[in-house]
């Protein structure tokens, strides 16, 4: 099984899970936004997700297919430089991550879809990776 996402990560944060941050980063944006919205179920269900961190991460690993642009990598620029769209570039995107740049993230607007969408779209870029170079 390919490791595509750090237990370490998740679990930082998890510190900031009342925001739903570790929900993102495992692509559950569901509920990483309810979770974003309600301050973690009011708590609960961060308590909760202490003890669901290892099945999420397996799940990720699972899920997403790994390859050159690394998850975790990707997931700390967008989430510190988000809106100078510093991961879009990390990931080859080298236009949108200019925009992004120049609108501070198409005003917050892509910064967010990109939390929504992330994991996806690292997946998707892994993998017209993978075909375009055969190991």
């Amino acid at each position: 099984m390919q490791d595509t996402h750090s237990k370490l990560i998740g679990y930082l944060l998890w510190i900031f899970g009342f925001t739903g941050a570790h929900r993102f980063y495992y692509g559950k944006p569901v509920t990483g936004t309810i979770w974003f919205l309600t301050l973690g179920l009011l708590g609960i269900g961060w308590l909760i997700d202490l003890f669901l961190i290892p099945s999420m991460d397996r799940e990720a690993d699972l899920r997403f297919q790994s390859g050159d642009i690394d998850y975790t990598v990707a997931w700390l620029l967008l989430t510190f430089l988000g809106v100078f769209g510093v991961h879009r570039m990390y990931m080859g995107k080298w236009l949108t991550g200019i925009l992004y740049f120049l609108t501070l993230g198409f005003c917050l607007i892509g910064v967010l879809i990109d939390f929504w969408t992330l994991n996806d779209q690292i997946s998707i870029r892994n993998s017209e990776n993978a075909s375009r170079n055969p190991a």
